[in-house]
């Protein structure tokens, strides 16, 4: 590292800065722009893996991936304009995720701005609605203050995304050595005061519902209150792809609050006389649209407790609204004590419930998607890891399939389509012991198909499950029930995703028959833990299949008579 020389090149120092905080992995796709950094980066192969993509955009989301997965921020280096554009897409779900992650830019030199430049752009504007904080580092000697206050932002409060560009010029400038100490993680905690009342909402509460979400939370965090919940025997539900906050098989667990929400639960949301709402910010998805509950005052005395200060009386007022990370306020909650079996009878028909939602589903076609999850869920181990982007293949996961090990669910809460993918080559990257699904639709897939290079580059074996059913199915939805009998821009022609497959050099087949997935997928698993790279299973579903309950002609159906 050139230890020997008093002063050094900006860029190596920046390195520097990246091993103070604990870094060991960085995605990106390289660029000129920021040379200097990757020379560096040559220095500490050992200390830190440098994670080549074939996309911005998949690099972005693999960094993003990998702040949900660990907690810690996810870090994407890019070149400057294309680069800094394609990557954007994976900050956006970062500021909307509550996840924490830094983006560096390479920047023009300094002495080209405001020129337009070759590939100039302003990212204080451009990134200024998507991040926590955008900024530009001007001078080398402020590389550490600047990369330390980026730390700082991304993981403490609401946690999110930080932009930092680069200029190529100060990369190059020698500088003295970096000074700079981890950052620490600051989240407020709830008072004794706050939870005294918290308490006394709770005691009188007969139809009560704890809802879980957002980033934050940690193993020990979850158990807790787990525990506690065990108690009063408090049911609780998960907010929208936050479902791995909870063990979905505990009895106390009575479903996810999103899309496609089970019409009980959504009942048992807008009956309940006290919502203890921890993590997730209460947005469009969580809400069913704002409409669970009441604007500003909801008829629910509703406890909401965030980290993000900004975040609390948004939407709603609530009746106790408490700044606090997950972890510091569960820690509190000893202070909490209600009765024994409390809410028993309440808690066991709501899972009833649940358990009547996932009752088993036909579907046209040959391949039966509740089938596929019923073996995923008989064959998977707790700590298996399930990635997906967005689409209308999503509902067969969230709802059928059954979360139960802590941080097993990556999937944007912004509906980012085409996350799927990086997150899982992200994710066996982190964690190689750990098996790891993909769902994709095959529209979500070719998004970011490409990084199926990627795994196979790394020896990444996840498992890409392509579920073909030749069109953008979500859109195609929308358009039957809102224009029924006018196809126009959602159907595709996909390529023969297992031969796809085979070219990267992955393993790929195809399943046309629900009696062909167990044996596939077992195939599937025994390649990818002998550590022989990524697979993919190309499921083609009819296009009918729709939804778990509705087809495509039903739809058109009902939106003819209407």
């Amino acid at each position: 590292m050139h230890s020997a020389n008093p002063t050094r090149l900006a860029g190596h120092v920046l390195v520097d800065t990246l091993l103070s905080q604990d870094v060991d992995h960085v995605f990106c796709v390289p660029g000129e722009s920021y040379l200097a950094v990757l020379d560096g980066l040559h220095d500490v192969n050992g200390r830190i893996k440098t994670i080549v993509c074939r996309q911005e955009g998949g690099a972005a989301n693999m960094a993003e991936a990998y702040g949900k997965l660990t907690g810690k921020p996810g870090i994407c280096m890019v070149t400057r304009g294309p680069g800094a554009t394609n990557a954007s897409i994976g900050v956006h779900t970062a500021f909307q995720d509550s996840t924490p992650m830094i983006l560096f830019i390479g920047q023009i030199g300094s002495d080209c701005t405001d020129r337009e430049a070759f590939q100039e752009v302003d990212y204080r504007q451009m990134f200024g609605p998507l991040a926590k904080w955008v900024g530009q580092i001007d001078r080398a000697d402020r590389v550490a203050e600047y990369v330390s206050h980026a730390f700082h932002v991304a993981q403490s409060g609401r946690k999110g995304p930080v932009v930092l560009a680069l200029p190529e010029d100060m990369l190059t400038t020698a500088t003295a050595p970096a000074n700079i100490r981890k950052a620490p993680v600051v989240q407020a905690s709830p008072s004794a005061a706050q939870m005294q009342h918290l308490q006394a909402l709770l005691a009188g509460a007969k139809k009560p519902l704890a809802i879980l979400g957002g980033s934050g939370w940690t193993n020990e965090a979850r158990e807790q209150f787990t525990r506690w919940c065990e108690y009063s025997q408090l049911p609780v539900a998960c907010a929208f792809r936050f479902q791995d906050c909870f063990d979905n098989n505990h009895p106390l667990y009575c479903g996810d609050v999103g899309i496609g929400i089970n019409p009980k639960l959504a009942a048992r949301v807008k009956d309940a006389d006290v919502l203890l709402v921890l993590g997730p910010r209460l947005g469009e998805m969580t809400t069913s649209g704002y409409t669970l509950l009441d604007i500003p005052v909801p008829q629910q005395k509703l406890i909401h407790v965030h980290a993000g200060a900004s975040e609390l009386g948004r939407v709603y007022q609530g009746e106790r609204l408490i700044n606090a990370g997950m972890p510091e306020f569960v820690a509190m909650l000893d202070l909490v004590k209600l009765g024994k079996d409390a809410y028993r009878e309440y808690s066991q028909s709501a899972r009833a419930d649940y358990e009547a939602w996932q009752a088993p589903v036909t579907t046209p076609g040959k391949v039966q998607m509740f089938e596929v999850i019923k073996h995923l869920n008989a064959t998977l181990p707790a700590d298996a890891i399930m990635t997906n982007g967005a689409g209308n293949y999503a509902t067969w996961l969230h709802r059928y399939y059954r979360f139960r090990g802590f941080k097993t669910q990556l999937a944007p809460t912004s509906g980012a389509m085409g996350y799927g993918t990086p997150a899982a080559v992200a994710a066996k990257i982190v964690t190689p012991a750990r098996d790891v699904i993909c769902f994709a639709g095959d529209g979500c897939f070719l998004m970011n198909g490409q990084e199926l290079a990627t795994a196979v580059q790394y020896n990444a074996g996840a498992i890409f499950l392509v579920i073909n059913n030749g069109m953008y199915g979500t859109i195609r939805m929308h358009q039957e029930k809102t224009y029924p009998a006018r196809v126009q821009g959602t159907d595709l022609v996909n390529p023969d995703f297992a031969a796809y497959a085979r070219a990267f050099g992955a393993m790929g087949e195809a399943v046309e028959d629900t009696r062909q997935f167990a044996p596939a997928f077992d195939r599937a698993l025994a390649h990818t833990r002998a550590g022989k790279g990524p697979a993919l299973l190309e499921l083609r579903i009819d296009p009918q299949a729709i939804t778990p309950t509705a087809t495509l002609d039903s739809m058109r159906k009902a939106a003819q008579t209407q």
